[in-house]
């Protein structure tokens, strides 16, 4: 079988509260995605629809967005798996290609948080745990990544200004990233003035400005097979790579020491499937939904050994000039974090850089390209890899 690429991406802004409903959210992510694709909705043998349903007053979403976006009869589903839910939807589309039941797919992701209080989406974050034996104690996702900042921090001596380093560093390029929700720049002084929300706690040791925001968005992947890709597109992303894994979901069975082992073991088999090493990597997204969940994604893709990564942030060779670009775009931190939106979004912004589309965050000439999504709290892990 060929090679399987990607041939258009799209993504709404991310805000804070959308006006509309969920189906003219889905339809902008879409609508750019197929302008850039150059292709018209008959193009797309099927679609893949992707979010994380505890926030979603519509069920079976998929068969309302496929009517409204002119998708039947076309095939469509509904796919979810928390935050990784669009990166799990392009390993199904790249499924559906590469076996030919379909030329080419649409991914669309979307989310819209708004819809219910901030306290019952930390309530339906919670339950996103065990419901059994986890979530009645109270357990959120603050709580949770702040058991792996201290576990992280009494192993290899991280330090809470390595984690504020990596907020400025998202705040850098949230400032010229024009989707991103949070575009105010932040100091590295904000961490320790008790006046700044920054410095504010949430479940320590971790602080307001270490945690991403909720946000409504959408965002859309198209792939398609070698031969209609070299015909709809003059700059195709090929997908090198892709891996996958899951864990426990009781934190009772990890080891809270040695970071997120689906993200290991999902960049060990999408290495593998690439025939590449971390170290070809030119430029990634990683799901930095808090600061130490990118510090541990430094060591679990092997950008860094374990108890290194904060070496990385201090010489800011995570930056746009350093050694290995992470989350140029401003990452979760500062785009916002639309769940089943998120994972289309890394991908859009790897496309575009391995395209040289992406403007002031633009890497120089990168080749090859690296997703990161996690979902919920380590339980699913999604790694992808492209190459122009």
């Amino acid at each position: 079988m060929g090679k399987v690429g990607i041939i258009g991406v799209g993504q709404t802004p991310f805000v804070r509260g959308y006006p509309g409903s969920i189906r003219e959210l889905a339809f902008e992510g879409f609508r750019d995605a197929v302008q850039d694709a150059q292709i018209s909705t008959k193009d797309i043998g099927a679609s893949i629809i992707c979010s994380a349903p505890e926030y979603d007053k519509q069920r079976s979403p998929a068969g309302v967005f496929a009517e409204y976006l002119g998708l039947v009869p076309q095939p469509t589903c509904y796919l979810e798996s928390l935050c990784s839910s669009s990166s799990m939807g392009l390993r199904v589309a790249y499924s559906l290609v590469k076996s030919g039941l379909h030329d080419v797919v649409a991914v669309i992701g979307f989310q819209k948080m708004s819809e219910i209080s901030s306290a019952e989406s930390q309530e339906r974050m919670g339950r996103g745990a065990d419901i059994q034996w986890e979530s009645p104690f109270g357990t959120m996702m603050p709580a949770y990544y702040a058991m792996y900042a201290r576990g992280h921090m009494e192993k290899y001596g991280t330090t809470l200004e390595d984690l504020a380093l990596i907020r400025v560093k998202a705040a850098t390029y949230g400032q010229v990233n024009e989707k991103a929700v949070y575009r105010k720049p932040i100091t590295f002084e904000m961490f320790s003035d008790p006046e700044s929300p920054m410095s504010g706690p949430v479940a320590s040791p971790l602080r307001v400005g270490d945690c991403c925001a909720n946000a409504d968005g959408s965002s859309c992947v198209i792939v398609a097979n070698e031969e209609k890709a070299k015909v709809f597109s003059k700059k195709p992303v090929w997908i090198l790579g892709l891996g996958a894994a899951s864990a426990t979901v009781n934190l009772a069975g990890r080891d809270l020491f040695s970071g997120l082992a689906v993200a290991q073991q999902a960049g060990e088999q999408a290495y593998k499937m690439a025939g590449v090493t971390a170290k070809e990597i030119d430029v990634a997204e990683v799901h930095d939904c808090f600061t130490i969940a990118e510090m541990m994604a430094y060591e679990n893709l092997g950008f860094a050994k374990p108890g290194e990564g904060r070496e990385l942030i201090r010489a800011k060779e995570t930056y746009k000039e350093g050694s290995i670009p992470v989350n140029v775009d401003g990452g979760l931190l500062s785009k916002g974090h639309p769940i089943g939106a998120t994972g289309g979004s890394q991908i859009r912004t790897i496309v575009l850089q391995l395209r040289g589309e992406a403007g002031d965050m633009q890497v120089k000439d990168p080749e090859i390209g690296l997703v990161h999504n996690i979902g919920g709290v380590g339980l699913y892990g999604n790694v992808s890899i492209f190459g122009r």
